[in-house]
């Protein structure tokens, strides 16, 4: 989830019977989603010796604080390892992962019932994810070809909070509403409804 740290874990199989040694070289970029690298946030290196038919799991931990500033909006983390197996005339393999991180800040709840020309009032809940504080915090609410801006007060670490929106719908159907949440330390964390709208 976006904004805390990643845990990831290698698993490592030596499926012969014969003793391997494996180098294991990792690194991470926060990437585009065209796969481009943005930023590298992690390199290490570790060996690990596997004994006949045996596995070993190697724990790797991206903590927030690596990857926080570089991400983009698209949210994505580029992890690879390169696995050699030495003394082996140079037998390699390389694992890849991309990461998507989930976010989960904006909650939207809505009335049991939304009728035609009847204003109605939403709650929109909205979080920093973050263990820092964020200032410079607005929503952009769109809804049937408008969109407000609301500017929002700053949210310590952690912090959750919620405004109430009001509007009238003009037509019986479906609506969507789209929430943008964007502060200092981050941008453009969406959460959408769509809302039917009764008739009269």
């Amino acid at each position: 989830v976006f904004g805390k740290d990643i845990n990831l874990i290698l698993v490592l199989n030596n499926l012969s019977s014969d003793r391997k040694s494996v180098r294991v070289d990792m690194s991470a970029s926060t990437i585009l989603y065209t796969r481009r690298a943005v930023a590298e946030i992690l390199k290490a290196a570790t060996s690990v010796e596997l004994g006949p038919k045996q596995g070993k799991h190697i724990r790797v931990k991206i903590p927030y604080t690596h990857y926080g500033k570089y991400l983009t909006t698209d949210k994505r983390i580029q992890v690879t390892a390169l696995c050699e197996v030495l003394r082996t005339n140079g037998l390699k393999l390389l694992v890849e992962k991309t990461i998507i991180l989930e976010d989960t800040n904006i909650i939207i709840k809505l009335p049991r019932r939304v009728v035609v020309n009847k204003a109605v009032s939403l709650e929109i809940s909205y979080a920093n994810p973050l263990p820092e504080p964020v200032s410079r915090c607005v929503l952009l609410v769109t809804l049937m070809n408008q969109q407000v801006k609301i500017n929002l007060a700053r949210l310590a670490p952690r912090e959750r909070s919620k405004i109430y929106f009001e509007f009238t719908p003009r037509r019986v159907g479906p609506l969507q509403l789209q929430v943008d949440f964007s502060c200092d330390k981050f941008s453009h964390v969406k959460g959408f409804v769509t809302i039917a709208v009764a008739p009269a």
